[in-house]
């Protein structure tokens, strides 16, 4: 992987790339679509490129549990098992670990992470060892290392001591890759540290010093928005300024603004197909009080017979209506998932495409002040 900055922001750390992978360049800053279990619901592959997308993140658990990684790997790896053909990241599978199994049920030692499957209730391990050994049978062009994602509300010794565990697996992780893999893979350290600043600035020390080709940083799930962006530059502050930073599970509007502003250059989250599948349509038309959405499920769409936003250039906008796309909902017709989702899709890909032309015109608090006025 080699990731080279094309464009710097004069007022803000906002910055423009190119991350190029064994599976092709994306463009930065860039917006990561979800693709949990190798799949974004609703859409095939095809689709998602065609409305814009340039990366997708599969989820490490998910496809742990079915169809297997041995299935994935005797497939060719995701990007033939799934026909996708650009970069694709894969999480360390942590995350779902320890929300998804049993709560009750998790029990985490420095050695890993033993939980129950949510779906079978059958008895698991994740090691950093384990972690990495699914994840370069997957195939992904970046890999992240094996972490705990600690509640909101830790303390501040839990957090301690979880540092402590989750630089240690780091270490593993590093070990643990083979040297097949690191011809193909990329391996992102991940910045954990909770709500407190020390933590944060510890843990972007440490890793640092590993010297991965690239690093991600936790969110804090549970508090106001204003947390995890504090969370953010405490960590930006000390992590190298020429590695490639992924903001993880963050990817509202205005969270892309702020991730920008302070320098990330690569975003994941469910957002726009999640709220797509229940009847959320995002739209420049509307504005941060209504988070730049609508609920097409409205009765007063049912004779709007104008596009879904009169500013998208879709497929989706070009060829139906607010009227047949409230209709296919209020049916259960399976066509709205898709073309609510590819829609939101192509919004969020179309919105991360304005931000990177307003960086490389120097304006991009302009259009920052523009969406979120």
């Amino acid at each position: 992987m080699k990731f080279t900055i094309t464009a710097r922001d004069q007022k803000t750390a906002a910055r423009t790339g190119i991350l190029k992978t064994a599976h092709g360049s994306i463009k930065t800053p860039a917006f990561i679509p979800c693709a949990t279990q190798a799949a974004l619901k609703g859409m095939t592959s095809q689709q998602a490129q065609e409305c814009g997308t340039q990366m997708l993140m599969v989820n490490t658990y998910h496809c742990y549990l079915r169809p297997g990684p041995e299935t994935v790997a005797q497939a060719g790896g995701l990007h033939r098992f799934m026909n996708w053909h650009k970069p694709l990241m894969t999480d360390s599978g942590g995350f779902q670990a320890f929300s998804l199994a049993y709560p009750k049920l998790v029990k985490i030692s420095d050695a890993g992470v033993e939980f129950r499957s949510h779906i079978d209730f059958s008895k698991h391990m994740f090691t950093p060892e384990i972690s990495i050994g699914i994840q370069e049978k997957l195939g992904a062009d970046i890999m992240f290392a094996f972490d705990e994602c600690t509640p909101f509300d830790a303390s501040l010794d839990y957090i301690k001591d979880s540092l402590r565990r989750t630089h240690t697996w780091a270490e593993r992780c590093k070990k643990a890759q083979t040297n097949k893999s690191k011809k193909m893979q990329s391996l992102y350290g991940i910045v954990q540290g909770g709500q407190f600043k020390e933590m944060r600035r510890q843990s972007a020390e440490f890793l640092a010093s590993l010297d991965f080709p690239g690093y991600g940083i936790g969110s804090i799930f549970g508090q106001p928005k204003v947390a995890s962006y504090d969370a953010l530059k405490w960590s930006l502050e000390v992590l190298p300024e020429k590695k490639p930073i992924h903001f993880l599970g963050i990817g509202a509007v205005d969270d892309l603004f702020a991730g920008v502003e302070l320098g990330v250059d690569t975003f994941d989250c469910v957002l726009p197909t999640r709220l797509g599948r229940v009847g959320y349509v995002f739209s420049s038309q509307c504005n941060k009080k209504t988070k730049w959405r609508y609920r097409i499920t409205n009765t007063r769409f049912k004779h709007d017979y104008s596009p879904l936003d009169k500013n998208c250039t879709c497929s989706v906008c070009q060829n139906y209506t607010k009227a047949y796309i409230h209709h296919l909902y209020k049916a259960n017709e399976l066509l709205f998932y898709t073309l609510a989702s590819y829609h939101n899709l192509a919004f969020f890909n179309n919105l991360m495409q304005d931000i990177r032309r307003s960086i490389v015109n120097d304006n991009f608090l302009k259009l920052k002040k523009k969406w979120l006025q």
